[in-house]
Formats: structure tokens, sequence, C-alpha cells
């Protein structure tokens, strides 16, 4: 079994062996990334290979740190490069037309799994979905999503509040249709 570094070491060398590693290693859990950035599998998919193209071929540029954390970057950065591709060809959803609800005090997120959750999630708007997992799983700041989607400040933490707003909603009509 090798390390990471000398996983990331044999990758800086070109050699094939410890690329098939670092994907083995690293597959599942960038998958996972770029699933919660898009509506389809196959969406995922696309993002996935290109990503990884882009991991192996500036490699060389990784100089320390957590390595995992850098590899996330690059697969969020294609998955948000991916959105702005296709956004121009999508019919824009008016976010406005969407109720706002006061969600119960009761916890409902207890009674659910974390794969329930995301499934979810999924069900956010685009822009709510983007705004959610960039803010709320990946951490970034409304500053810095604002900058990777070229939207004002004000906005992300507009389309947060709406996605949490959307999200209490949904669940609570889930948690309606496991009590009866």
């Amino acid at each position: 079994m090798y390390s990471e570094q000398e996983i990331v070491a044999g990758c800086k060398q070109g050699k094939a062996l410890f690329q098939e590693k670092l994907y083995q290693l690293y597959s599942r859990r960038m998958m996972a990334v770029c699933i919660r950035y898009t509506k389809s599998r196959f969406e995922a998919e696309d993002i996935f290979q290109e990503a990884f193209v882009k991991v192996f071929k500036h490699i060389h540029s990784y100089s320390g740190g957590s390595f995992e954390g850098w590899m996330r970057r690059i697969f969020v950065n294609t998955a948000i490069n991916q959105y702005h591709k296709s956004r121009k060809y999508q019919e824009q959803v008016d976010y406005s037309t969407i109720e706002e609800s006061s969600p119960s005090e009761e916890d409902i997120v207890s009674d659910i799994s974390g794969k329930e959750l995301l499934l979810l999630i999924d069900q956010l708007p685009e822009g709510y979905k983007l705004v959610f997992n960039l803010y709320e799983v990946e951490g970034y700041t409304h500053r810095e999503i604002s900058e990777m989607l070229g939207i004002a400040e004000g906005t992300s933490k507009s389309q947060l509040a709406k996605a949490k707003s959307y999200l209490k909603k949904i669940l609570l009509t889930y948690s309606m249709k496991e009590k009866c």
C-alpha cells in the first residue's frame, strides 16, 4: 500500500500505476462532489472525467497542504465552469415565485438519513442548490461564491436563505408524508 505522498509523487512522474492508485483512492469522494452540482448522473460523469484530467495535467502545481482539498477545489471549479457553460442554454427560473414557508420547530432532519437529505437537496432549483453546496458543504464564503458565480454577494446570501427555506418546506412535506 502506498502513502498519499508516494502516490502524488508517482503521478508527478507520469507513472500510470500511481495515477490508477490516485483514481482508486479518490474517485468515490470526487464523484459525490460532482453529483452534488449536477442534475444528472451523465452530467456528473462528464465533469468527473474532465476534472480528473485537470488533476493529472496540473498535479505539478500541487505544492503541499491538503491534497484532497486541492483536488476537491479542481472538481468544484470544473462543476462551476460547466454550470456557467450550460446556464446560457437553460431556461432561467424566477426564484421569487417560490413560496417561502415558516418551518416547524420540531427537528425533522434527525428523522432522515444522510442519503435522503442529499436526495432532498438535489430537488432544490439549480441556483439554490449551487449556492447551498458551495456555502454549506464546501465551506466557501459569500464573497468567494459571488466571485466564482459572477453574482452579487447579496444574491449569494439571498439564494442561500431561499434554499434553506425551500429545504425546510420540502422537509416539512416529507415529515408529513412519513406520519401518514
